[in-house]
């Protein structure tokens, strides 16, 4: 069987992990320990365990991971994995997967990263008049980063508003000093 060049092509695939949120070993980490490129939005979270608040690291959509290979090799995952899926398109060709740009999905994981106390928002969570000024980031390791400065009533914080097209958003702070306005 021919395999098409799409399938040759490194991209990044939206992909789905239908395990328990309580589950020791999700599909995010399964990945990781098979030396794959595998990125999860992570946040804090206060949980009770055994009567104790502890403060731990889990995953913003439980179900949702990016992973960056060839479409070859993670079909072999998805085969070994019975629970990790790909994310499809609505109104798209038959079973094609949903990708996302290596620029776009890159300069989202550096903001991320960048960040110690990220603030995700879903596309619906997003008004307009939250959307700040257009800004220019002059400095630290978002340097060069455009954008639009989010605006939230009561909070003197401020934060560069980065996207991840038709998915989510990320509010990272930034400090006053390092904001030119455009």
């Amino acid at each position: 069987m021919a395999i098409s060049q799409d399938e040759q092509q490194v991209k990044w695939y939206v992909m789905r992990d239908l395990k328990r949120p309580n589950t020791k070993l999700s599909a995010y980490k399964q990945l990781g320990n098979e030396h794959l490129e595998v990125f999860t939005p992570m946040q804090w979270r206060l949980r009770l365990k055994k009567g104790k608040r502890i403060r731990e690291e889990v995953p913003f959509m439980q179900d949702l991971l990016f992973v960056h290979d060839t479409r070859e090799v993670i079909d072999l995952f998805v085969r070994k994995i019975p629970t990790l899926q790909y994310r499809y398109l609505k109104g798209g060709g038959y079973c094609q997967p949903m990708t996302v740009a290596d620029w776009d999905m890159e300069r989202f994981i550096r903001a991320v990263r960048g960040s110690e106390n990220p603030k995700y928002y879903l596309p619906e969570e997003i008004k307009d008049t939250m959307y700040g000024r257009m800004i220019r980031i002059i400095g630290g390791p978002l340097e060069g980063y455009e954008g639009r400065l989010l605006t939230t009533r009561g909070s003197k914080i401020k934060r560069l508003l980065v996207e991840l097209p038709h998915f989510f958003s990320v509010g990272v702070e930034i400090k006053p000093d390092l904001i030119e306005l455009i």
